[in-house]
C-alpha cells in the first residue's frame, strides 16, 4: 500500500526519506514540486504502536521545523502496521504553518 503511494505521488511530489528535522528524523516527507498546489506531507511510520503516537511524535520532535520555506497547510500522517491483525491504520491531521 505504501509503495503504491510512492509511485502515484512522483508527478506532484519530491519524496525525502529520513529527513533530519527538529529533534530527530521524519520517516518520509513529501514536498510538492514547483507548480503543484499540493500540501507538504510529513509521514511517521509505526510497527505495533498507535497512529496517535505517530502524530504525537511528529509534533513532539518538531519535524515541521525542517520545512522553513514551506508555509500554509501541512498534512501530518501517522501510519501503523499491527502485526497481530495484519492491518494498517492511518490518521491524517491538518497543521497550519505561518
Amino acid at each position: 500500500m505504501i509503495k503504491l503511494a510512492y509511485f502515484s505521488s512522483k508527478d506532484d511530489y519530491f519524496m525525502i526519506q529520513e529527513l533530519p528535522s527538529g529533534r530527530g528524523y521524519a520517516d518520509i516527507v513529501f514536498l510538492p514540486r514547483k507548480g503543484s498546489d499540493r500540501p507538504v506531507m510529513v509521514v511517521e511510520l509505526k510497527w505495533n504502536k498507535t497512529v496517535e503516537g505517530a502524530i504525537s511524535q511528529i509534533k513532539e520532535k518538531r519535524y515541521v521545523e525542517a520545512l522553513k520555506e514551506y508555509g500554509g497547510e501541512i498534512l501530518l500522517v501517522g501510519i501503523n502496521y499491527d502485526a497481530k491483525s495484519k492491518r494498517h491504520q492511518c490518521i491524517i491531521e491538518k497543521y497550519f504553518k505561518d
